[in-house]
């Protein structure tokens, strides 16, 4: 079974997937992939290191930077800070390589490795790979003054904030925003950027304990927003994961605005402002249809790639579009940043709120939603989806009754063991239908 996933490494923290010895074997890997690609020759190679509130983060960082001082890497080590900043400071620094220990939106058992290139994009499947196959590999170990050195750069965080805070053009001035931290990496950083930005922030679940982070809080579980965001009377509030590169929305009402409705209101206001590339927007196969019609309302043509922010990077940069991102709220605006980042998505939201003087909800308007249904099968042969005839005649027959006015999609998780059947219909009843059915046959199909 391959090690990386579509985001990284990920799965049980101390389990068969993810120990001290896996990390130190990553690491060491990777110093030995990335240094010999090196155009900086003859000069210490050097990694930043970064992780979310996850206890188990605490020995993972350990053992990666361990692995990487003992193949002559140079380790700058900067906490608890969100995905993306390890991408920013990678590019800012110029280092050769970023890891990230964390394993997003999933629960607190889990952890993961996301490994950065220099630049601070995320390495290809390619890298990875190679990566894979060359770890527990013999080699040469340096000593004496060879060996790298391990530092905490207490810088790191300030040069983030400016960084996300040199994106804003529009103050906030007269917002009142809730922003849910998720007891993650953004707990720290996410309220000051806004404050600074001009808002004023109501912040929950910003107190990580190591055990506490995603617990019925943060993107997947909005409840505790929506309510505090009517108690308030709020604006509208922010919702980020684990990690911080995702970004959820709740307007005034307390109603939810999902990544695609984020990508409408911020792809009209950058074709408004001059700011879209080629009049297009980059989103994957997940994208609703509501979004796909909403763009061609508004006459802004949608590329579709697999799911995974990595392939709207990859998307993006091969036409060199300036926006794209997922319906679960990773965004990516090239004008800022390489990578989806949460921080950036909600700052550029709120100004657009503050430019237009609209609601979230009005922005939001612009976009009617088609009900969608997803639904997860655990416990399956996920590898084996395309192979089974049945599945597909299954999936061929709600086509056919869903023709024009729905889709249906499934997919093997990349991050975790399971089937993803996703329905879109012109009705909920229907859509959870098909996707009943067509779950329950999947998990007759391929249940392990």
């Amino acid at each position: 079974m391959a090690l990386f996933g579509t985001d990284g490494i990920r799965g049980l923290a101390n389990g068969e997937t993810l120990t001290a010895e896996i990390a130190v074997d990553v690491a060491v890997a990777a110093a030995h992939i990335l240094v010999e690609s090196s155009s900086n020759k003859g000069r210490r190679p050097s990694a930043i290191i970064g992780q979310d509130s996850r206890a188990s983060g605490e020995f993972l960082e350990a053992a990666v930077a361990a692995g990487l001082a003992s193949a002559g890497v140079d380790v700058y080590r900067v906490g608890v800070l969100p995905t993306p900043a390890i991408a920013y400071l990678v590019g800012e620094t110029g280092a050769d390589l970023g890891v990230m220990i964390s394993a997003s939106h999933n629960p607190m058992p889990d952890n993961g490795i996301k490994l950065f290139s220099r630049g601070g994009g995320k390495l290809d499947d390619a890298i990875e790979a190679a990566i894979e196959k060359r770890m527990g590999e013999p080699w040469v170990r340096p000593t004496g003054r060879n060996v790298g050195r391990i530092t905490f750069d207490a810088t790191a965080q300030d040069r983030y904030l400016n960084h996300l805070l040199s994106s804003v053009t529009t103050p906030l001035k007269g917002l009142k925003l809730v922003v849910d931290c998720a007891n993650g990496a953004s707990s720290h950083v996410a309220p000051l950027a806004y404050e600074r930005a001009g808002a004023t922030v109501v912040a929950i679940h910003r107190t990580p304990d190591g055990w506490n982070i995603n617990e019925n809080c943060g993107s997947t579980h909005l409840a505790d927003l929506q309510a505090r965001v009517v108690a308030e009377k709020a604006d509208f509030g922010i919702a980020h994961d684990g990690d911080a590169d995702r970004c959820l929305a709740v307007d005034a009402q307390g109603s939810v605005i999902d990544g695609d409705a984020i990508m409408t209101i911020l792809a009209r206001g950058f074709k408004a402002r001059g700011a879209l590339k080629s009049n297009t927007i980059v989103g994957t196969v997940m994208s609703n249809l509501g979004f796909i019609h909403a763009m061609k309302e508004a006459d802004i043509q949608v590329i579709s790639t697999a799911v995974g922010d990595r392939y709207v990077l990859e998307k993006m940069l091969e036409g060199d579009y300036s926006l794209g991102g997922e319906q679960s709220g990773h965004l990516i605006m090239r004008e800022f940043a390489n990578t989806g980042d949460g921080i950036l998505t909600a700052l550029q939201l709120a100004q657009e709120v503050v430019r237009t003087q609209k609601s979230l909800a009005d922005l939001a308007a612009s976009m009617k939603r088609f009900p969608q249904i997803l639904i997860n099968v655990p416990n399956v042969a996920k590898d084996k989806l395309n192979d089974s005839t049945v599945i597909a005649a299954a999936v061929a027959k709600a086509e056919a009754t869903l023709a024009d006015s729905g889709r249906v999609l499934l997919r093997a998780s990349g991050t975790e063991p399971l089937i993803r059947v996703m329905v879109e219909a012109s009705s909920d009843n229907l859509a959870q239908e098909i996707a009943a059915s067509l779950a329950a046959t999947v998990k007759a199909e391929l249940e392990i």
